[in-house]
C-alpha cells in the first residue's frame, strides 16, 4: 500500500498521468496497446496513433525509438495537449492489404473518444517501417477518419496507389538516405502518386540544412483543399527513428498534423483543370511557339458558410476573379518555362485556402523524350500504353508486370532503363505505347517543317526477333503522317539482368505540312504476346517550312510502298513528287 502511495504521489508531482497498457476485443480478438494521455487534458484535443515496426511492439516503440536524454513523446504530448496511441500489431506485424488492423485503428479511435473525448476530427496515423507500409494502406481504406498520416522509413514495397474516391490527404514522410531495409530511393516514388493525386505542384520547395540539421525538408503545396505533402531527408540516417533535439521525429510529426482536420472551416478548394504536372510542348520557329490558351476550371464551396470569390493566379500575376460558378479563368499568350496556376477561395468570413498546380511550358528544337525513363516500374508522364488487355497512363507507378520502365542491371548493358510493352492479344495494332495522348498529359505541337526522329529499340522476350512500327499521328483523328517499320537484331531475354550491346540507333525523317498536335506511337509486332524495349527516343526539328524536299532518287528501283500526293499507293513513278516512310521524294523518271 506505502509503494502504491508513493507511486501516485510522484505521478502527481510530475503532473502526468501513467503511460498505461489497455486492450480492447477485436472482431473476437483481444488487441492490446499503450495509451498516453497528459494531465489536464480537457476535452476535444487531438489523438495520435502511432505503429511500430516489425518484430517490434508498442512498448519497444514508447520507451527506446521515441526517447533519448533530451526528449520524450510524452514531453510533445504535454505541451501540446494530446494523446498518444502506441497499438501491439498480431505477431508483431501489421496487415497492410486488409481489414484486420484497419478495424483495430477504428476502434481505437472509439475507445479514445469514450475515455479521453479526443476530437474525432483532429486524429492523425503514423507508424515506423512496416507501420508506415499500414499508414500508406490506411490512406486508401480510412481517409475520413484520419486528418494527416506520418509514415516513417516505410512505404508499400508493391508500388503505391491513391484511390480516385479519396480526399486530397496531408501527408509527412520521414525518411533516412542510408536506410538498408526500406530503401530511400523507393520514398519518392510512392510520394509522387499522392502528390499528382492532390493536385500538387510537381517541383517542390526546399529547405536545406533544416532546423540547422543534416537534413532537407522537402515540400509540396499547396494542392488541393489546401494539403501539404512533405519529405524530411535525414542524410545519413539508416533505418530508425531520428531523436535528435533538432529533429525529434514525435515534434515534426506534430507540428505537421496539427494544421489539419476533417471539419476545417475554411474554404475547399480544388482545381479540375489543367493537372498537375501537365506539359505543352511546341516545336516551331524562334518565336512563334503557339502555346495553347490554357483554360484553368476549379470547384469551391465551404463547410460552414459560402464561398465570396475564387481568384485565379499564374504565379503572383492575376488572372480573373469570379464571384459566381463556374469559377474558371483562360492563361493566354504564356511564354515558355514553368507556371504555377493557383486558385485562391475566399468566404463569407474572410477565411482562404488555396489550390495549385504546375505546368510547363516546353519550346524546345530538341527533346530527349526516353530521359524520362528513370524508374523502374512506373510509367512516365507523357505516356500511354495498351497490350491489348490493359490500358495505362503516366505518371503512374508499383508495376511489377505488364507495361512499364525497366531497369537493367547486366553489364554490359544498351541502356540502363527501358520502355516496356506488348501485344498479348496478336491482333495488329493491339499492343502499343503512345506519347502525346490527352490522357498522358502531354501535348505534342508541331509547327511545319522538316523532322528526325532517332531511336533505340529491342526486343525483350522474342528469341526470333518481332517487327516495330514507328508512327507520327495525329492527335485528333490518329491519322498516320508518317511509318517506318523496323526489326531488331537484339533480343535482351526476358532477365533483366541479362547483358546486351547498345541497338543501332534508328533515324526517321518526316515532313509536317500542317500546325497541329500530334502522337509518336509505337507498335509491337502482330503476333501474341510480341514485345519491344524503347531505350532511346529523341525528336529533333531540323528546319520549320511547309515543304521539305530533301532527296531526289529513282524510287523505280526500292521495295517500300509509295504514295502520291492524294495518298493513293503506287508502283508506277512519273517524274514528281512521293511520300515514302514519311519523307518527300521526287522521282526522276
Amino acid at each position: 500500500m506505502k509503494k502504491t502511495i508513493i507511486l501516485s504521489l510522484l505521478l502527481i508531482m510530475g503532473g502526468l498521468l501513467p503511460i498505461m497498457a489497455d486492450n480492447i476485443t477485436v472482431n473476437g480478438t483481444n488487441r492490446s496497446y499503450n495509451v498516453y494521455a497528459p494531465k489536464n487534458l480537457g476535452e476535444n484535443r487531438p489523438l495520435l496513433i502511432f505503429c511500430h515496426g516489425y518484430n517490434q511492439d508498442a512498448n519497444w516503440m514508447q520507451n527506446n525509438e521515441f526517447k533519448n536524454n533530451n526528449v520524450s513523446m510524452e514531453a510533445v504530448c504535454d505541451t501540446a495537449k494530446f494523446v498518444v496511441v502506441f497499438p501491439n500489431g498480431i505477431d508483431k506485424s501489421w496487415d497492410t492489404s486488409g481489414d484486420r488492423d484497419i478495424n483495430f485503428v477504428k476502434a481505437i479511435i472509439d475507445k479514445m473518444v469514450t475515455q479521453h473525448k479526443i476530437d474525432r476530427n483532429r486524429v492523425y496515423l503514423g507508424g515506423f517501417s512496416m507501420g508506415g507500409m499500414f499508414t500508406y494502406h490506411a490512406m486508401n481504406r480510412i481517409p475520413d477518419l484520419i486528418a494527416a498520416f506520418a509514415p516513417v522509413s516505410g512505404y508499400p514495397m508493391g508500388g503505391a496507389t491513391a484511390n480516385a474516391n479519396v480526399r486530397p490527404l496531408p501527408i509527412l514522410h520521414i525518411h533516412g538516405t542510408s536506410d538498408d531495409v526500406c530503401a530511400f530511393s523507393g520514398a519518392q516514388p510512392t510520394l509522387n502518386v499522392w502528390i499528382k493525386h492532390n493536385g500538387c505542384p510537381t517541383t517542390a520547395n526546399v529547405v536545406s540544412n533544416y532546423n540547422n540539421f543534416n537534413a532537407k525538408l522537402h515540400k509540396w503545396g499547396p494542392g488541393n483543399d489546401g494539403v501539404e505533402v512533405r519529405l524530411l531527408e535525414l542524410a545519413g540516417k539508416g533505418h530508425w527513428i531520428c531523436k535528435e533535439p533538432q529533429v525529434y521525429t514525435g515534434k515534426e510529426i506534430w507540428n505537421f498534423c496539427k494544421n489539419y482536420s476533417l471539419n476545417k472551416t475554411s474554404p475547399n478548394v480544388s482545381i479540375t483543370s489543367p493537372n498537375t504536372g501537365a506539359k505543352y510542348i511546341s516545336f516551331a520557329p524562334s518565336g512563334e511557339n503557339l502555346f495553347p490558351d490554357l483554360t484553368i476550371t476549379a470547384t469551391a464551396d465551404d463547410p460552414n458558410g459560402t464561398v465570396e470569390k475564387v481568384e485565379f493566379y499564374d504565379g503572383s500575376t492575376l488572372l480573373a476573379t469570379c464571384t459566381d460558378k463556374p469559377y474558371q479563368a483562360t492563361l493566354s499568350g504564356a511564354e515558355a518555362g514553368k507556371h504555377t496556376l493557383k486558385a485562391v477561395a475566399t468566404d463569407n468570413d474572410g477565411e482562404t485556402s488555396t489550390a495549385s498546380v504546375e505546368v510547363t511550358l516546353q519550346a524546345p528544337t530538341t527533346l530527349g523524350i526516353s530521359g524520362a525513363f528513370t524508374e523502374g516500374g512506373a510509367l512516365p508522364a507523357g505516356w500511354t500504353t495498351y497490350d491489348s488487355s490493359e490500358r495505362r497512363t503516366g505518371y503512374s507507378n508499383g508495376y511489377s508486370q505488364g507495361c512499364r520502365v525497366l531497369q537493367f542491371t547486366g553489364s554490359p548493358r544498351g541502356f540502363n532503363y527501358g520502355l516496356y510493352f506488348r501485344n498479348i492479344g496478336g491482333k495488329a495494332h493491339q499492343g502499343w505505347a503512345r506519347y502525346g495522348l490527352s490522357d498522358g498529359g502531354t501535348t505534342l505541337s508541331l509547327a511545319p517543317g522538316h523532322y528526325t526522329l532517332k531511336y533505340r529499340i529491342c526486343n525483350w522476350n522474342m528469341s526470333n526477333f518481332g517487327s516495330v512500327e514507328v508512327n507520327i499521328e495525329k492527335r485528333a483523328n490518329g491519322t498516320s503522317i508518317a511509318s517506318q517499320t523496323y526489326t531488331p537484331n537484339i533480343n535482351i531475354g526476358n532477365v533483366a539482368s541479362n547483358s546486351f550491346n547498345t541497338p543501332e540507333q534508328q533515324s526517321m525523317e518526316f515532313d509536317v505540312t500542317e500546325q497541329g498536335d500530334y502522337v509518336i506511337a509505337i507498335y509491337a509486332a502482330a503476333s501474341e504476346w510480341s514485345d519491344c524495349i524503347v531505350g532511346q527516343l529523341i525528336l529533333t526539328a531540323d528546319s520549320f517550312s511547309a515543304t521539305s524536299i530533301r532527296q531526289v532518287r529513282d524510287i523505280q528501283s526500292e521495295p517500300d510502298a509509295a504514295y502520291d500526293l492524294l495518298g493513293r499507293k503506287v508502283t508506277v513513278f512519273p517524274k514528281g513528287i512521293y511520300i515514302r516512310n514519311g519523307r518527300k521524294i521526287l522521282g526522276k523518271q
